[in-house]
C-alpha cells in the first residue's frame, strides 16, 4: 500500500476542546508545520459541530496566525457515523461496484439514505465460504452533521479538499512496516477514537465520548479550576509517581489522580467491549498489538496503565517531524490524526 499527498493540503482534526492542523512533507506523514487551538466547551460536542460561528472564528484566526494553506482535508469521528464491510458479487468495474453498493446500502445502514452521505472503498475480490466476492468498506454519515462541518470550514475562508474518517487517518499516520497482524489503534483526546486494522485496512472502528477533555472537565468542576489549569494538573499528576510524592495542593493532586484512574478504567472497559464485539464477527482475528496516540500521551503513565487495563501491550504512536521545530512545541500525539489526513491511499 502506498500513499500520495495532495500539495499544500492541511489535515484538520476537529475535536471537543481543540482543533489540530498539520501540514506535512510531500508524499509522507512528516509534520513540517502545525497548529493547535483550544475550543470553548460546547462548540463541538461528541464529535459534532454545535456552534458553527465560534468554530469558524477559531479556524480563521489559527490559519491566519500560522500561515497554513487554506486547502484542508477534514476528519470526522462520532457515534452517528456507520462503517460496514459488505461483500458484493465479484465485480471489477468501478461504476458497477458503486451501483451495487447503493442498491444494498439500505440493508446495512441504520439511517434513511436520503439523510446520509455515503462513501465506499473496494478492497478487491476475496474468497469467502460462498465463493469469490468483491469486498467493500461502506461508510455513512448524517448529512446534517457533514453540512455543519463544511459550513464552519467555509465561513473560516478555508477550502475543503475532502472528508475522511479520523480512524482511517490515524491508521495511515501510525502504521509501520509491512506488518499485517490485526492492530488496535486508540486516540484519546477530546473523545476516544479506536480502530482495528489489518495492515492499513480498517476492519472495525468506534467513537467513544469519554476522553481527556471529559476528565479535565470533571476535575475543573470538582475543584473549581479552569479547563486549562485542569489539563495542566492531569499532566502534572499523571499515573506514575505516588500521589504523596507530588508537589502541589494535596486535595487537587488526589482528585486529579482519582479522575485519571477512573477515566482509564472507563475507557478500558469500552475498548474491551469493542474488541469482544469485533472478535465475534465472521473471520475476525484476535488483536495482539495496540498503539496509543492523542493528548493522553502527554500524561505520564497513561499509556502503560491503559495497556494493563485492556490486557494488550500498548505502545505510543506519534508522527514524524519533518524538520526541526516543526511541531512548534505541540505534543506530537495531538497531531497524528491531522497528519494522517494529509495523505490519501493510492490504488493497490
Amino acid at each position: 500500500m502506498g500513499y500520495a499527498a495532495a500539495k499544500t493540503v492541511v489535515g484538520l482534526d476537529i475535536q471537543p476542546g481543540y482543533v489540530a492542523a498539520a501540514q506535512c512533507s510531500a508524499g509522507r506523514v512528516a509534520v513540517e508545520r502545525a497548529a493547535v487551538s483550544a475550543l470553548a466547551p460546547g462548540v463541538v460536542r461528541d464529535g459534532e459541530v454545535i456552534d458553527v460561528e465560534s468554530l469558524a472564528e477559531v479556524l480563521r484566526r489559527t490559519f491566519k496566525e500560522k500561515g497554513l494553506s487554506s486547502r484542508v482535508r477534514l476528519g470526522v469521528a462520532n457515534q452517528r457515523i456507520v462503517m460496514r464491510t459488505v461483500d458484493l458479487p465479484p465485480l471489477n468495474d468501478a461504476k458497477e461496484i458503486a451501483s451495487a453498493v447503493r442498491f444494498q446500502a439500505s440493508e446495512h445502514i441504520p439511517m434513511p439514505l436520503e439523510q446520509a452521505v455515503l462513501e465506499h472503498q473496494s478492497l478487491g475480490v476475496v474468497q469467502t465460504p460462498e465463493g469469490p466476492r468483491t469486498r467493500v468498506v461502506l461508510v455513512a454519515a448524517r448529512r446534517d452533521m457533514i453540512d455543519r462541518l463544511l459550513e464552519a470550514t467555509r465561513k473560516a475562508g478555508l477550502r475543503p479538499h475532502g472528508i475522511d474518517l479520523s480512524a482511517f487517518a490515524m491508521i495511515r499516520a501510525l502504521h509501520r512496516g509491512e506488518a499485517t497482524d490485526p492492530t488496535l489503534y486508540v486516540s484519546v483526546g477530546g473523545m476516544t477514537n479506536l480502530a482495528v486494522a489489518v495492515g492499513t485496512t480498517c476492519v472495525f472502528t468506534r467513537a467513544i465520548t469519554h476522553g481527556t477533555e471529559v476528565m479535565a472537565g470533571e476535575l475543573a468542576e470538582r475543584r473549581g479550576l479552569t479547563l486549562e489549569h485542569a489539563h495542566g494538573w492531569l499532566r502534572h499528576v499523571g499515573l506514575l509517581v505516588p500521589a504523596d510524592d507530588l508537589e502541589g495542593e494535596a486535595e487537587i493532586v488526589v482528585e486529579a489522580r482519582t479522575v485519571l484512574s477512573e477515566g482509564v478504567r472507563r475507557i478500558a472497559d469500552e475498548v474491551r467491549n469493542s474488541l469482544d464485539f469485533h472478535a465475534m464477527q465472521h473471520g475476525a482475528t484476535a488483536v495482539k498489538h495496540a498503539v496509543l496516540t492523542g493528548p493522553a500521551l502527554a500524561i505520564p503513565g497513561f499509556c502503560d496503565q491503559l495497556g494493563q487495563e485492556i490486557g494488550l501491550p500498548l505502545e505510543p504512536g506519534v508522527v514524524d517531524e519533518g524538520r526541526p521545530g516543526g511541531f512548534a512545541g505541540i505534543d506530537a500525539g495531538r497531531l497524528a490524526v491531522a497528519a494522517g489526513l494529509t495523505v490519501a491511499e493510492v490504488t493497490r
